[in-house]
């Protein structure tokens, strides 16, 4: 059980009644005739009654949904919640809704190692978003249709993005530094009719050429109909379509309305077995979250919008809600570390960023390199930090405060790909405590459960989601029967959305995150199912078998173990180690390259084959060995034996 943890920040009466949630609770009070004493009653109240909460984040945002009924929720059920049956819309109509009123404003910056500083206005954004939209729909794109990109996060990935929403056709976006296994692993499942890449791009000053790599992938998605390239490298070559020439056309918006539950996009999550899970996501549902996590962010008209973020995580794809607000966002597409660690806060303070967001694991590495932004750059409009994609340490937080900005609210977050969200995070009007997240957000109806599904106070338990979400998945693509959808999240606890996180809800409401609760590898906010490094490492010769784990806890660095079981005769020396990380680098990514390379006699299986990756996860994360695992259900119980004397070894 967490003791009460320090208070390191708490607003000022100015701050708190100038937020986007004060705004809120008073318009509450207002319309609504809803009062409450403090923020876990309205979070209590904005769960048990979805259909009022929900149909009030509709009205106070004013989202352009256009309804034949009152009807929110019409199934109240998991999986399979029906929401607003009778509304239609389109996300990047909603996202464009500032170009009509204020054109001339900056609605988007590029910083960019490749292509330097760029900037587009509401009015420059939308007319690209309409040119390349009319491009596509004279390449034959028709609502329903999959457009893909390989794109680093600039302009040119949104302004794509938004155009294939606006079409009503369905968007999915692998990073540049991805290998040609996994981006085919996932671009194969959608079959997708057009394709759009960068042929390079430069990261930490090096020039990093793709034109091999994307050959290969175009041989292998046949059902692409048209490539679309913007070339950095080299010429443009024979039969691509060059980016520029889709942006210039003086063409007027057009927005095809769609259903609430229309697919608006394809993200992938691993699981630890098969192909990586392609979550499809609705156009009603993801407007909604990131309406409402505008209030749990602050979110207003004035904001600079910065997020440290690769174009294959999922906060890509969140960091455009503010848009919805009018904010402006700052893209950056370049490596954080160079020339040093502090080309991204040189970056939030010449842009004069408000909201900043970096992966926890970015904090970790500015510790250890010693840097204090608050001496070296003026970071005077920076009101607000979030962290996610790890949980931030204490000592994290106290960098915060001590070498960024004494003053700044900082609010981590943690969420997922799967829900297209955050489950817990920030509120501009509580306290920030040390290691400690602010709030379970309102309408997410969050808890702690131990194994037989009691809800937990004060003690660690898995982060389950009891109430339908309008962003949860609206089904895997091609999971025909759901029963993949319903093995993702739903087998432990009937009903209920078990999320694979261990979270702790403290007596005041808040909550810490302490790392993942299943086998699913989380590098620096990635996650990237164990198949698909032991795709690439099982197929080398030398390797009979691998098991991998990410030892991600709270108040440690992530570590990842790779253990292999060899081919006779064949030795685990520096040459061996580094092809199995280059079959990782090259198939995978560079971020899923593991800590250290350990040679095992056998991989732990359960009777029916399964290698036992949570148990030796919570082996090495301290677990007691005879509690971790049953040795009568394994297939050869003396293998774990090998794993004790490993965490041992590790202390």
């Amino acid at each position: 059980m967490t003791e009460s943890r320090p208070v390191l920040w708490r607003p000022s009466a100015t701050y708190a009644a100038s937020s986007s949630m004060a705004r809120y609770v008073r318009w509450l009070e207002a319309t609504q005739s809803l009062s409450f004493g403090d923020y876990n009653k309205m979070w209590e109240w904005s769960v048990a009654e979805p259909d009022a909460f929900w149909e009030s984040i509709v009205a106070f945002f004013e989202l352009p949904l256009d309804q034949d009924s009152d009807l929110v929720l019409a199934e109240r059920k998991m999986p399979g919640a029906v929401w607003f049956p009778d509304a239609k819309l389109n996300f990047a109509q909603a996202m464009l809704r500032q170009s009509l009123k204020t054109p001339d404003r900056t609605a988007v910056i590029l910083r960019s190692e490749t292509f330097g500083r760029r900037e587009l206005s509401w009015a420059e954004l939308a007319a690209q978003v309409a040119s390349v939209a009319a491009h596509f729909r004279q390449m034959g794109v028709k609502q329903g249709d999959r457009v893909v990109a390989i794109l680093p996060n600039t302009e040119t990935a949104l302004v794509a993005f938004l155009a294939t929403a606006s079409i009503g056709a369905i968007w999915s976006l692998c990073a540049p530094d991805m290998g040609h296994v996994a981006i085919l692993d996932r671009f194969q499942q959608i079959a997708p009719k057009v394709i759009i890449t960068q042929d390079g791009y430069v990261h930490a000053g090096q020039m990093i050429d793709r034109r091999a790599v994307l050959e290969t992938i175009f041989d292998g998605l046949p059902s692409v109909e048209h490539r679309v390239m913007e070339p950095v490298v080299g010429d443009l070559p024979a039969g691509q379509v060059a980016w520029d020439d889709l942006i210039g056309l003086d063409a007027e918006p057009e927005f095809t309305p769609v259903p609430f539950d229309h697919p608006l996009w394809v993200v992938y999550s691993s699981g630890t077995t098969g192909n990586p899970k392609p979550i499809v996501h609705g156009h009603g549902g993801v407007l909604l979250e990131g309406a409402k996590h505008s209030l749990h962010q602050n979110m207003q008209a004035d904001d600079r919008y910065c997020w440290l973020t690769s174009s294959g995580w999922i906060m890509w794809n969140s960091q455009f809600s503010p848009m919805g607000q009018g904010a402006t966002i700052v893209l950056f597409d370049g490596a954080p570390h160079h020339p040093d660690m502090m080309a991204l806060w040189q970056v939030a303070a010449d842009e004069k960023v408000t909201f900043l967001g970096v992966g926890a694991a970015f904090v970790t590495v500015c510790i250890k390199a010693g840097i204090r932004p608050t001496d070296a750059v003026d970071l005077g409009t920076m009101h607000a930090m979030a962290t996610t994609g790890s949980p931030l340490t204490d000592d994290g937080y106290e960098w915060i405060y001590d070498a960024v900005k004494p003053d700044v609210w900082l609010a981590p977050v943690a969420g997922g790909t799967d829900l297209a969200g955050a489950f817990v995070g920030g509120n501009p009007m509580l306290p920030v405590r040390a290691g400690e997240m602010q709030c379970r957000l309102l309408g997410n109806a969050v808890r702690a459960y131990d194994d037989d599904g009691n809800d937990l106070i004060g003690e660690v338990g898995e982060l389950v989601c009891t109430e339908p979400l309008p962003s949860m998945p609206l089904c895997f693509w091609g999971d025909e029967d759901g029963s993949r959808l319903h093995d993702s999240y739903f087998d432990t606890y009937p009903g209920v959305w078990r999320h694979g996180d261990w979270i702790e809800i403290t007596p005041q409401g808040g909550a810490v995150i302490y790392g993942r609760s299943d086998a699913t590898i989380n590098r620096k906010g990635l996650r990237m199912g164990s198949s698909e490094i032991y795709k690439m490492v099982e197929g080398l010769p030398e390797v009979l078998e691998a098991l991998v784990v990410d030892l991600e806890f709270l108040g440690r660095e992530s570590f990842m173990p790779l253990f292999v079981v060899l081919a006779d005769g064949v030795a685990l020396d520096e040459t061996l180690k580094e092809r199995i990380n280059a079959a990782i680098r090259e198939g995978v990514s560079p971020r899923f390259i593991p800590n250290e390379i350990v040679q095992i006699a056998e991989v732990p299986r359960t009777l029916s084959g399964k290698k036992l990756e949570v148990p030796v996860k919570k082996l090495l994360l301290g677990g007691d060995p005879e509690k971790v695992v049953n040795r009568d259900s394994m297939a050869n119980p003396d293998s774990f034996d090998t794993f004790i004397a490993y965490a041992a070894q590790r202390g």
